[in-house]
């Protein structure tokens, strides 16, 4: 059954009261429904259509969230073959917050890494919902390094909420892994590119997004803190999320002309989880057309292009 999001109950009674009808139908026979239900389907599609038109930030947020929505696993699943998962830091231990190895994407060995927050309540804790700790960070620093090493292309998948704020990562050196991370996506010689598939939440998210090429699903999300933790410090006031995600401009929308995120993958109406296989192969087609456009620069020029990317970034203004 589709989860529905606050703001698409009008559609969830208009869905369901279809529903009803076929159900209906098949406890009986002799029962024709197909007009009533096709009527309702119409309905429910424009209705679906005007919902998406012109979404609020915070409503993104809300999609951006869904928990239907194609995580990293199912995008290494459908997209990669021969993926070979590798394990911890050499350090501590294994973070499954992070999920990350060697595969083939069409053909070509890469390295890829990615946050995975889980699908039900077992996987949500195994995987911290996402929130990556020090051994984390780490873990994705030493694949790249292994990248690197072997010449091999970085493909990152970021979907967090922010790095695990808690006080066992704190004292593992949460901010200097972050840092790190962010560091070796700078210096590596080969291709680095990242789609923000969800929510690209503070510093979590730039340790594995500081790319040649960043993309954006249309309802993603990216920002320094989320829109309760930033509401909580400037007005002490979580509830006022709506206001502070319209001041973060966080939506792929905002981030492209700003700058920030490079392109924008349009996504199936209604959002990802409404069309996980359409969604899934149009970031397949946009990590292909990223990779393509690096394939001829040495690892100097990669590099530069990366350092340029960002020392620019905020040029245009917020004005953009």
């Amino acid at each position: 059954m589709t989860q529905y999001l606050d703001f698409e109950k009008p559609l969830a009674e208009i869905e369901g009261k279809a529903e009803e009808l076929r159900a209906m139908a098949r406890a009986n026979e002799e029962m024709d429904v197909a007009e009533e239900a096709a009527a309702l389907d119409a309905k429910a599609a424009s209705l679906l259509e005007d919902l998406y038109k012109d979404l609020t930030p915070w409503r993104k947020c809300q999609v951006a969230r869904h928990p239907e929505r194609p995580h990293c696993k199912d995008y290494i699943d459908a997209l990669f073959t021969d993926y070979t998962p590798l394990a911890g830091d050499r350090n501590f231990a294994d973070d499954h917050a992070v999920m990350g190895g060697l595969a083939r994407f069409d053909g070509q060995p890469v390295v890829v890494i990615g946050h995975e927050k889980g699908t039900d309540t077992k996987s949500r804790i195994e995987r911290n919902f996402g929130m990556a700790r020090p051994e984390g960070y780490r873990k994705a620093i030493r694949l790249m390094e292994m990248a690197g090493r072997f010449g091999l292309p970085v493909i990152t998948l970021v979907d967090t909420p922010g790095a695990y704020p808690g006080k066992g990562a704190e004292e593992r050196g949460q901010s200097e892994a972050i840092a790190r991370s962010t560091e070796m996506c700078l210096k590596i010689g080969v291709p680095l590119v990242s789609v923000i598939i969800g929510e690209g939440g503070s510093g979590g998210a730039v340790a594995f997004a500081t790319a040649n090429r960043v993309a954006m699903l249309e309802h993603s999300v990216y920002s320094v803190i989320s829109p309760e933790g930033c509401a909580s410090i400037l007005w002490k006031d979580a509830e006022k999320m709506r206001e502070a995600a319209e001041a973060l401009r966080l939506t792929a929308q905002d981030l492209h002309k700003l700058g920030v995120a490079d392109r924008v993958i349009v996504e199936p109406k209604g959002g990802a989880h409404r069309d996980r296989v359409a969604a899934v192969t149009s970031v397949g087609h946009m990590i292909e057309a990223m990779l393509g456009e690096l394939k001829d620069m040495d690892g100097d020029a990669l590099v530069a292009d990366r350092r340029k990317k960002f020392l620019d970034m905020g040029s245009k203004g917020l004005a953009a």
